[in-house]
């Protein structure tokens, strides 16, 4: 694959699902195709079932995070503004992911009304391409025709009095633990981070294995015995399995296959 522009690097990755996306960078780490960049149980690399996609019609989502915290408001160490975000976002990289952690007890947790149309009109004409938060959210239908992808924990029609706490510090969201700058790639299965000096390599190992298993797909589909199953899924063990010498060599015979 020739070596691709940043931009184009992030349109590539959009081609594909956030599970594939997850097969390179830790899923299968056994496979020659993982990259290994991040322990697949511990790393903390993706979101968990406590959040999902408001929107999955819209598809696969990337973007650069800024993060962003909220709390319930303190006289005594008091917060930023609204427009301090809109600042940070404006002079980010795009585009941008708003990965937000909701710091509120467990009793105000559930009635955090976070993001509504109005917020997202602004982020989304800023640049922001989505916002991925633990807690709920609201306006579902003025957000919806905006085309503003949201993962959330769920839904609640309003909020009271809070606070945006940091900009742009660590967060861990959803048993994901993102940076300012990390890469988001999100749709229907939820999110999880990228580090954006590694884009080329997921690039080129996602396009062997995408093409690897569409054709493992297409022959079990077609597959008139136990036996035929059987002989499929041995091809399709190279890509999972441990890397052995005849791992390797089945892997590298197929990328020289098709070139």
């Amino acid at each position: 694959m020739a070596q691709l522009a940043e931009r184009e690097m992030l349109r590539k990755l959009q081609e594909f699902s956030t599970s594939t996306v997850g097969n390179i960078v830790a899923t299968h780490v056994r496979g020659p195709l993982c990259l290994k960049i991040y322990d697949p149980w511990r790393g903390n690399w993706y979101t968990d079932q406590s959040v999902h996609c408001m929107y999955p019609e819209l598809g696969r989502t990337v973007g650069y995070a800024v993060t962003a915290v909220w709390g319930m408001a303190d006289p005594d160490f008091p917060g930023y503004e609204i427009l301090d975000l809109l600042d940070t976002i404006d002079k980010s990289k795009k585009p941008v992911v708003i990965v937000a952690y909701q710091d509120f007890s467990p009793d105000k947790l559930p009635r955090v009304g976070l993001v509504g149309g109005v917020t997202a009109a602004a982020y989304k004409a800023l640049g922001a391409v989505a916002f991925v938060t633990n807690g709920p959210s609201r306006d579902v239908d003025e957000i919806r025709p905006l085309k503003f992808q949201c993962i959330h924990s769920g839904l609640t029609p309003a909020h009271g009095h809070m606070e945006l706490k940091a900009i742009n510090v660590p967060v861990s969201v959803a048993g994901m633990d993102v940076a300012p700058g990390d890469v988001i790639h999100m749709d229907e299965h939820g999110a999880c981070k990228l580090p954006a000096d590694r884009l080329a390599d997921i690039c080129k190992n996602i396009e062997i294995l995408s093409q690897a298993e569409g054709e493992v797909i297409k022959e079990l589909m077609t597959a008139k015995t136990i036996e035929d199953v059987k002989v499929t899924w041995k091809k399709a063990s190279i890509f999972s399995a441990k890397q052995s010498k005849e791992t390797l060599e089945a892997l590298n015979d197929y990328i020289a296959k098709n070139k």
